[in-house]
Parts: structure tokens; C-alpha cells; sequence
């Protein structure tokens, strides 16, 4: 296994074709469509073998892990193992919930695939991690079709209908949809949402919600427990604990998926 990490965007490394696009024009940069991922044509592979390559990435984004990613994948499954011992569908969550950054790995920069996530289209919370200083030049801010309260979106509409910023939770939840896996619908909430914590942890966008996504917050918030306090240096025994979990994909997300 080789873990390289060249500064704030270690998945450049990744990315052969770099010099010569140095100086790509603007309008050749991604559009933010991401059809590109959603239609899942980049690889086929199992989810078990998808968690151990995540391995080969380091996530600028997360000062609380300097070991591989498949241990926090295995401590998160785990916490929520012995506190939901009846819930097997939350415990293969918590191993998975983390795999859509694959796209590190596949010529996706990190900006694009790790930290919280939010809504565009409309007015950004201050709760927005580094809002005060990292968006004085999003042209979003000063459009007033988006710079409003609900910007493009009617009152309660539902965040199934509101458009995120791009990261490994939505694309993670696409490829679930893709693969029609059977993940319960507070499963793919807490993949879909676990970034969004402007939304699980300061409360806001509330007036974007639907009933069904008031439902279903507390779950969102459930899962976060484990995914930020089960971060330790007591790793766990990884080979032990992969038939028990390779059971659970097998019933939830089993066989070779398209990523």
C-alpha cells in the first residue's frame, strides 16, 4: 500500500494528466452537473473491496485520523454495533458511510469530495463552516434569485428536492440508488446528510424541510455520535471482523456494484 499526501490536495497525486491542463481555460473546469458520477460508469467492485481502497487516500479535511480510513470505517461500524445491536442495517452504514470519497481516487479534487456539505440555490447559513471567509466571492451571494431565504425553492419543499453542494455523501447515496441496494430509508438519510451539519447540528435550512425529513433527523444526528466520538487509537482487528460485516453487505448491497 502506498499513502502519498502532497499538501492541501493529496488525490493531485492522482491525477496524471495534471501539468498539461495547468492552464485549462475556465469554462473547461467541471460544471458542478456531476452527471459525470451519477451515471456510475467509473469501475465495478465489490463494497468490502471499495472500503479497503479508501485506504490509499488521505483526507486533508479530517485532523482526527492519521491511520488508514478503513479503521475509522471499522470503529464507526463497531460503536454502533454494541449501542444497535439490533440494527444491523445502522451498523453496515457506519462501515460504508464514508466510501463516496473513492472519487479522490479517481481524478475528483478533494474540494469536490470531502468536507460539510450545504445547499445552493439559496441564502448560505452562517453556520457554514469558514462562511465568513471562503465564499466573499461566490457570485451566489450577491444573485438575488439565490441570495434569499428560500432562493429557488418553495417553503418546506423537501430536501430530496433541494440541490447540495457535491460531495462523497450524495454520491455515495447515488450509487446506492444506482445498485438498489436495500438500505432503509434512515440509512440513506445518514449517508445522504452526515456532511450536512448545518442541517443536523446547528438547525438550520429547517424551513426547507418536509415532515419526512423531521422524521428522520434524529436518525441523521444518531449516526453523527458515532461517526465524530469513535475516532481512537485503539484500533480494531480488521481481518476479525470482516466476515461479520461482508454478511451484512452481502444482504444489504450485496455482489459487484457500479461505482
Amino acid at each position: 500500500m502506498r499513502v502519498i499526501s502532497i499538501g492541501p490536495d493529496p488525490s493531485l497525486a492522482y491525477r496524471p494528466n495534471l501539468e498539461k491542463n495547468e492552464h485549462k481555460e475556465k469554462e473547461e473546469y467541471r460544471n458542478f452537473e456531476h452527471s459525470e458520477w451519477t451515471s456510475c460508469n467509473h469501475a465495478q467492485m465489490g463494497m468490502m473491496d471499495a472500503i479497503m481502497s479508501l485506504d490509499q487516500l488521505v483526507d486533508e479535511s479530517d485532523p482526527d485520523v492519521d491511520f488508514p480510513n478503513s479503521f475509522h470505517a471499522f470503529q464507526t461500524a463497531e460503536g454502533i454495533r454494541q449501542a444497535h445491536p439490533d440494527k444491523d442495517w445502522f451498523q453496515l452504514v457506519g462501515l460504508i458511510h464514508d466510501v463516496g470519497k473513492i472519487m479522490a481516487l479517481w481524478d475528483e479534487p478533494q474540494w469536490a469530495v470531502v468536507g460539510d456539505t450545504f445547499p445552493v440555490g439559496c441564502k448560505h447559513q452562517n453556520s457554514i463552516v469558514f462562511r465568513d471567509n471562503t465564499f466573499l466571492d461566490n457570485p451566489d451571494d450577491k444573485n438575488p434569485s439565490y441570495n434569499t431565504e428560500y432562493g429557488i425553492y418553495e417553503p418546506n419543499c423537501g430536501l430530496n428536492n433541494v440541490l447540495m453542494s457535491w460531495g462523497h455523501d450524495e454520491y455515495l447515496y447515488r450509487v446506492m440508488k444506482f445498485n438498489n441496494c436495500s438500505i432503509p430509508e434512515e440509512g440513506l438519510y445518514m449517508i445522504r446528510f452526515h456532511s450536512f451539519y448545518p442541517w443536523h447540528s446547528h438547525g438550520d435550512y429547517m424551513h426547507l424541510c418536509n415532515d419526512k425529513d423531521l422524521r428522520t433527523r434524529p436518525w441523521v444526528q444518531e449516526f453523527n455520535k458515532f461517526d465524530l466520538y469513535t475516532k481512537t487509537t485503539d484500533l480494531p482487528d480488521v481481518d476479525k471482523l470482516k466476515p461479520y460485516y461482508q454478511s451484512l453487505i452481502d444482504k444489504y448491497c450485496p455482489g459487484i456494484l457500479k461505482w
